[in-house]
């Protein structure tokens, strides 16, 4: 104390004030959630045999993802963590989750109600997707932009994103943006950052 007096002590303090603030206010701030764009419109058939279309998520936030029941490789995680997602948000009659087959030939109604049930996904406004495949792949690449194809070469004979989409009350996709401004555009499904961001996110969007 005696090498630097108390005007000095005082005037650290103050210094590291400035600078600390702000960012330990950055970490409590709400993050802001930019419009990517407009999911068009679609319809498939659920676990149920039920027609779903874009009108089934009306005021709804939903999250997306792009999937096959036969997956060997990230699926099991990525359902393990929308499961984690579900019950977060369980109950809640405006909350919903849309997984869609990149494998509809395999990936009958009666083979999503087995996955579904297996897998624990119990919300009644979790629909497991299935179609023609043109039309998903449609939906994936060019209305989402996750990727999705078949490769022979690939574990189970096809590639898609682990990433999850995040979509608001009026159809649109939303994300937080990084530190540069700029928007993540989508939620990793496979980390646990990710999946708490995502949570983070879904909560602002639900009080929209």
């Amino acid at each position: 104390m005696k090498k630097y007096g108390y005007i000095g002590v005082a005037f650290i303090i103050l210094v590291f004030g400035i600078y600390a603030v702000p960012k330990i206010v950055n970490q409590f701030k709400t993050p802001k959630l930019v419009k990517i764009t407009e999911v068009p419109h679609f319809e498939f058939t659920n676990q149920n045999g039920e027609a779903i279309s874009n009108s089934f998520y009306k005021d709804k936030v939903y999250v997306v993802e792009f999937f096959f029941t036969t997956c060997p490789t990230i699926c099991p995680k990525m359902n393990e963590n929308m499961v984690l997602i579900q019950n977060e948000f369980y109950g809640n009659p405006n909350f919903g989750i849309a997984s869609f087959s990149i494998n509809p030939k395999h990936d009958t109604p009666e083979v999503l109600k087995a996955y579904a049930k297996k897998n624990k996904a119990t919300l009644k406004t979790w629909n497991f997707l299935t179609g023609k495949q043109d039309d998903i792949y449609q939906l994936a690449n060019n209305g989402f932009t996750l990727y999705a194809g078949e490769n022979s070469e690939a574990a189970g004979g096809f590639e898609h994103s682990g990433m999850f989409a995040l979509v608001d009350k009026n159809g649109f996709i939303r994300s937080r943006v990084d530190e540069n401004g700029n928007p993540i555009a989508f939620y990793d499904g496979l980390d646990s950052k990710g999946i708490q961001m995502l949570k983070e996110d879904i909560s602002i969007l639900l009080k929209e």
